[in-house]
């Protein structure tokens, strides 16, 4: 198999030559060129032909947000970006990026170790597989009646990975606020979890928040777990549902993970749930959301054509774990259907 052939945007010399070094051990892939800014970057492009780009934000001559919007619409390349803690990757994601991976703290050797060998390798080979589209999923016209009495004792499940910001971001804003509670397990690094949801709550009619252990799942509102070492369950206490987070190994490489999640609400909310899996890679949330079936739960997966990476929904779909495949476009409409014969 040919090694992933990669073009690294980097305008710190030192961390680039970093890049291309370590990178370059790796047998599956080949840093075929490298650029500084955005114009030598669009040359080497045209030149090169990379099957991936990696790509740091802040670049001289032009910014890398305002290159990717202009360049995408050109070269369906697809891009990982490599992002200190800001909340410009959502906006580099919404401008057609496909992952992004933190930056390491160049003070911490061992940070840099698996950044370099683990994480940063793995977003490649992820992004060299995606569906990079010239047209970025938009909102949609929502016009479908939606129910008429709010359910507390319903409860909406989400999880994602690659591709999951955009599309959950395209869910969330269609809900309305008698949607029931929302939990939510997408595949992100500690720290831009919060961003992520403050993001989401500037943007949308229902409320978003990052999670914290006691917080009650309540109609209209989204609670997005936190990246880092805790998975998020979902408990009920006192007749509500509520999340708890808890400490503990990765489970299918992910921490927090959907199978934890799905798992917990099938355990807990049986029936009373609709299970919504999205693009990523993987196989993390397919065992959860087919034992939210087995329970009486409805469940929605991605279909492969708005998918960035199907592969966490195809493998639902092969274990029988998704009653519906729907477009992306369509799942909203799905959802409030189902609510309303649940």
């Amino acid at each position: 198999m040919q090694p992933i052939r990669v073009l690294v945007v980097e305008d710190s010399l030192m961390f680039q030559q970093l890049l291309v070094k370590n990178l370059n051990k790796n047998s599956s892939i080949e840093v075929i060129c490298t650029a500084r800014d955005p114009y030598e970057a669009r040359d080497a492009i045209v030149k090169y032909k990379p099957d991936v780009m990696t790509l740091d934000l802040e670049l001289p001559r032009m910014g890398g947000i305002e290159f990717l919007r202009k360049l995408l619409p050109q070269y369906s390349i697809p891009v990982v970006v490599i992002s200190s803690l800001s909340d410009k990757v959502f906006d580099a994601l919404s401008a057609g990026a496909v992952d992004f991976v933190a930056k390491p703290t160049m003070a911490s050797r061992q940070e840099i170790e698996d950044f370099i060998q683990n994480e940063l390798p793995i977003k490649i080979k992820i992004a060299s597989v995606a569906h990079v589209t010239r047209n970025k999923n938009h909102p949609f016209p929502f016009s479908e009646a939606s129910p008429a009495i709010v359910r507390k004792d319903l409860v909406i499940a989400i999880g994602a990975s690659t591709g999951g910001t955009e599309a959950i971001s395209t869910l969330i804003r269609e809900f309305k606020p008698d949607i029931p509670g929302i939990v939510v397990v997408q595949h992100m690094p500690e720290g831009f979890t919060s961003m992520y949801a403050q993001r989401l709550d500037r943007q949308c009619e229902v409320t978003v928040n990052e999670a914290k252990t006691g917080d009650i799942v309540l109609p209209g509102q989204v609670l997005i777990a936190p990246g880092g070492d805790y998975h998020m369950e979902l408990v009920k206490m006192n007749g509500n549902y509520q999340v708890m987070l808890k400490r503990g190994p990765k489970v299918n490489g992910h921490c927090p993970s959907v199978d934890v999640l799905f798992h917990s609400v099938a355990n807990v909310a049986g029936s009373k749930a609709i299970g919504i899996i999205l693009t990523g890679m993987g196989n993390d949330g397919a065992k959860g959301l087919l034992a939210m079936k087995k329970a009486g739960a409805k469940t929605i997966g991605q279909d492969e054509s708005t998918c960035v990476v199907y592969g966490m929904p195809k493998v639902a779909y092969e274990l029988g774990a998704t009653d519906y495949q729907e477009k992306l476009s369509d799942i909203v409409k799905k959802t409030y259907l189902l609510l309303n014969h649940t």
